[in-house]
């Protein structure tokens, strides 16, 4: 089944982060992996169904690095619509997602100031997730997008740190980026991943 782009889930423009900045983001960089996502899986499709494997290993074949690239290219995707997905909203923090990163991190702004600082400390993403394991959030960060995953976790909250996120409209001041996403969080949006996630 091939996948499509979704649609931005919010209109009109951001706090900070210009139309232009969200028109390449959206339009061009991710569309771009939603096309590879789809040209990979197709050419995983044929091998999988009594295409040639027989040359496979871990050094190098065509089958390690299609399957390398699955993973980065679905990675791309679906990080990319986790993070267009919690964008336009005003910032405010309430719902239940909000109580209980009061009760792990003992505040709202402890937890904004930790996952501001993972923000400036990762090469690629930060994740707020429900850690389907331990029964508990979590914040994992990851330098691209098939490393730093923890299967079993639910992704919340992502945030997107490679500089084609921001590097328009704020040079390299990647701190200036974190700070506007807070105010462009949608927190009913992540309040509603959060309750499917500890469902």
């Amino acid at each position: 089944m091939l996948t499509e782009s979704k649609p931005l889930s919010f209109s009109g423009s951001l706090h900070g982060i210009s139309d232009k900045t969200v028109a390449i983001h959206h339009d061009k960089l991710y569309a771009g992996y939603v096309a590879k996502k789809n040209e990979v899986q197709d050419k995983l499709k044929s091998l999988s169904q009594g295409g040639d494997v027989s040359s496979a290993n871990q050094s190098y074949s065509e089958l390690r690095a299609l399957k390398d690239g699955e993973t980065f290219a679905t990675n791309g995707v679906y990080l990319h619509e986790w993070y267009f997905d919690i964008l336009g909203g005003t910032g405010d923090a309430t719902g239940s997602l909000a109580e209980a990163l009061k009760k792990e991190y003992t505040s709202v702004e402890n937890f904004m100031s930790y996952f501001s600082a993972c923000g400036m400390a990762s090469r690629g993403w930060v994740v707020l997730c429900w850690d389907t394991h331990d029964k508990a959030l979590r914040v994992y960060t990851g330098d691209t997008h098939n490393q730093g995953g923890v299967w079993g976790c639910l992704p919340i909250l992502v945030l997107d740190v490679y500089e084609h996120a921001y590097f328009i409209d704020y040079g390299s001041d990647r701190k200036a980026y974190i700070t506007d996403f807070w105010k462009n969080l949608n927190w009913n949006k992540a309040d509603e991943l959060f309750l499917q996630a500890i469902k």
